[in-house]
């Protein structure tokens, strides 16, 4: 694993887990292929395989912007180790195959993908079952176009993070407000259960790594408490369930403090914006906020769609 959420699959002819790379991501919107549809599941099909045939040849752009490329552009990564041992002036070109990288096909959306196409979310048989059969149709076309061209193509769960506001913005302008789909200024991500929904840690745990073995390029778990320092032995058995349930979670909690008064309990407000309930500062120049965006922890303002879906995040389990 690389970066917040990258996995390198298994070489079935050589185990070499180092010296690899990611030629690049495009990222399929679900929610739009949804909403194109309008429920019809046959049309839901014939356009998800249109979306697909668009992100192959923008992958195959990205890739062959790659081919040609000379170890001398960058001799840390080509020339001495850090992704190979060429020599100078060699094209990297060979890199490309053969399992020695790999080019993703990135997704969001499952969720509002799911509650379009059925009324239902991950937590229904019905909803999980379409849902699977998404993300294989995903995995079907990856290995296809593997087979046919033997570059490493790999499902993604994009962590999308600000990418989130423009997708939810395009939707809403092309299709309008729709209850539970359009009507927030985010995606939901990946595979993950929507973020204002209640359900405990462990169960989400559970479904959403039913999910994970469907995205074998790279995703990520999470789980949102509030501060665990006087309940270390749940956090434990947390950290136990996740390491019998996921291949990669995380558990997200929030610090804060405030620089006018000394509060460390800040809270966002229905306007996305941090205040402190003590004294009423809410200037993030004069607080320090810690929280995880999506995939990396940040202490920088985002954007409005990123606000939105940390607004919405529930605890999955008390403190």
């Amino acid at each position: 694993m690389w970066g917040c959420r990258s996995f390198l699959a298994p070489d079935p002819i050589e185990h070499r887990y180092y010296s690899k790379f990611n030629q690049g991501v495009v990222t399929l919107n679900l929610p739009d292929v949804a909403l194109s549809s309008g429920k019809d599941i046959d049309k839901f099909w014939k356009i998800l395989e249109e979306r697909l045939n668009l992100c192959y040849r923008a992958l195959m752009i990205r890739h062959n912007s790659l081919k040609g490329t000379k170890s001398d552009v960058a001799p840390i990564l080509w020339q001495h180790g850090a992704y190979a041992r060429l020599k100078s002036g060699e094209k990297i070109d060979k890199l490309l195959y053969n399992n020695n990288s790999t080019i993703s096909l990135g997704y969001a959306g499952l969720y509002e993908c799911i509650h379009y196409m059925t009324g239902g979310s991950q937590l229904d048989e019905k909803g999980k079952e379409f849902g699977i059969a998404v993300m294989q149709a995903l995995n079907n076309a990856c290995d296809k176009w593997k087979a046919d061209t033997n570059i490493s193509f790999s499902i993604y769960g994009s962590p999308i993070e600000s990418t989130t506001y423009k997708f939810a913005k395009c939707l809403k302008k092309r299709f309008g407000i729709i209850e539970g789909i359009t009507d927030k200024d985010y995606v939901t991500n990946s595979y993950h259960i929507t973020p204002s929904q209640p359900i405990d840690a462990f169960n989400k745990l559970k479904i959403e790594g039913e999910f994970q073995e469907y995205s074998q390029g790279g995703s990520v778990n999470y789980i949102e408490t509030p501060n665990m320092t006087k309940n270390i032995t749940a956090l434990l058995e947390l950290i136990k369930y996740i390491y019998e349930t996921n291949m990669y979670a995380e558990i997200n909690t929030m610090t804060s403090y405030c620089q006018v008064c000394g509060c460390t309990d800040i809270k966002m407000g229905d306007d996305f914006e941090f205040h402190c309930p003590q004294c009423g500062n809410n200037d993030f120049d004069k607080m320090n906020i810690a929280l995880r965006i999506c995939g990396y922890i940040s202490t920088n303002p985002f954007n409005r769609g990123r606000a939105n879906d940390i607004h919405d995040r529930v605890y999955h389990i008390g403190d």
